[in-house]
């Protein structure tokens, strides 16, 4: 479990907004997804990539900013620089994300102000932890350099959407669409992803209870995205199809070294409880695998609908169902480690386990699995009553989910 320092753990005040909102995004970004139209969908819709940003900075950044908050000082053992900096953070991006949705689909005026407001959250997210890893004197390890990396595509990508916001509202011209490919891959690929190799091997081998595993495969994994990510990002600057190639084949190479490593994780671990966690993973981990052929194809057949499946399936199956599921293991350890700890061996504290509504997490897990799934066939065959069964059935698994985190977070 987290080894935590009493004088290091932020209050669960300050991280608990984190966690609410990124909850209410991502029933609000499953309910938008019912307004998709599978006939004339692009991923070049201002409605898809209005979702894509409600998804992406409402649930998912929205959720790591407030897990880094507490997962900083156990993975680098020191205090933040500044923690009170994170509840400035969460209003900064709630606005942005709120108004970039809008300009998206209503006001594009709003897109430079919403893109600036987001710009203003990650900077200062971006302040505190380069200035916190700045007070590490010890040597850097895997997850430190992972995190050091991911923030740097951040800015990166930071300032790539920045641009795109000002091409978006016509104030400059640009090639919007070759920048948007280094943007999201930027963000999607450099932070996102690498954020979660870092954090997979600090938590999935603590939850487990893995020892003693290779970590040649996650090594190899991260300097193929690493290279992956920097070869789209410059193909997207100069126009260079091949570079982008190159980039997406080393990424997809990447991928693949990740998921072994996640297989020797499972083959190692002494848990062998099939809990929420797990289930979670397994979901999670089964939607990248079936992301991969798809995302290939795309790069032989080009086809819009494969390359719209293949987000589906990561951000609602691979990201969706990784949150998911830490935010069954972490919400309620620093709910028991806050309001329980100080009473061990004084009376009777609960479990974990037991602060978790098994199956109402089940049943959010039911849902949420269809839609995930049924969601990436009414993409590929263009059915739109399927696509929109499957949406319903993932915005009913969205509301278990908030539910499920209001009764952990009023456990008593």
């Amino acid at each position: 479990m987290f080894v935590i320092n009493r004088d290091f753990a932020p209050p669960f005040k300050l991280i608990a907004p984190y966690f609410i909102i990124g909850v209410i995004f991502y029933i609000v970004s499953s309910l938008f997804a019912l307004s998709f139209n599978m006939s004339v969908i692009g991923y070049t819709d201002p409605f898809v990539i209005a979702w894509v940003h409600l998804f992406l900075l409402g649930f998912v950044i929205m959720i790591i900013f407030g897990a880094m908050a507490q997962l900083v000082p156990v993975v680098l053992e020191s205090g933040h620089f500044a923690v009170n900096l994170y509840y400035v953070i969460w209003p900064l991006l709630l606005g942005g994300t709120l108004m970039m949705a809008y300009g998206f689909t209503i006001s594009p005026s709003f897109l430079p102000f919403g893109g600036m407001t987001v710009l203003a959250a990650m900077f200062t997210f971006l302040l505190d932890t380069f200035l916190t890893i700045k007070k590490i004197q010890k040597k850097l390890t895997f997850t430190m350099l992972s995190i050091i990396i991911a923030n740097l595509f951040l800015l990166l990508g930071i300032l790539f959407g920045i641009t795109l916001a000002f091409g978006f509202a016509g104030k400059i011209s640009i090639d919007l669409l070759e920048l948007l490919k280094g943007h999201v891959y930027l963000v999607v690929v450099g932070y996102v992803m690498i954020t979660i190799f870092g954090l997979s091997m600090t938590l999935i081998p603590m939850f487990a209870l893995s020892h003693h595993f290779s970590w040649r495969p996650i090594k190899t994994a991260l300097l193929s995205i690493s290279l992956g990510v920097l070869s789209v990002a410059a193909a997207s600057l100069l126009h260079l199809t091949v570079l982008a190639y190159i980039g997406y084949l080393l990424s997809a190479v990447s991928l693949l070294f990740y998921l072994y490593q996640i297989y020797i994780l499972y083959k190692t671990r002494a848990r062998k409880e099939n809990d929420i966690y797990a289930k979670s993973l397994y979901i999670s981990h089964a939607s990248l695998l079936s992301s991969l052929p798809l995302g290939l194809y795309y790069l032989y057949n080009g086809s819009e609908a494969i390359v719209l499946a293949t987000g589906w399936l990561i951000f609602t199956g691979f990201f969706g169902f990784m949150i998911i599921g830490h935010l069954y293991k972490i919400v309620p350890f620093l709910i028991w480690f806050e309001r329980f700890s100080p009473l061990v061996g004084k009376e009777k504290v609960p479990m974990l386990a037991e602060m978790v509504p098994q199956k109402s997490a089940n049943i959010q897990i039911f849902f949420g699995t269809i839609g995930v799934f049924g969601g990436t066939c009414g993409i590929l065959f263009g059915n739109n009553m399927l696509f929109k069964f499957a949406v319903a059935s993932l915005s009913v698994g969205s509301l278990f989910l908030l539910r499920n985190l209001i009764y952990i977070m009023r456990f008593k």
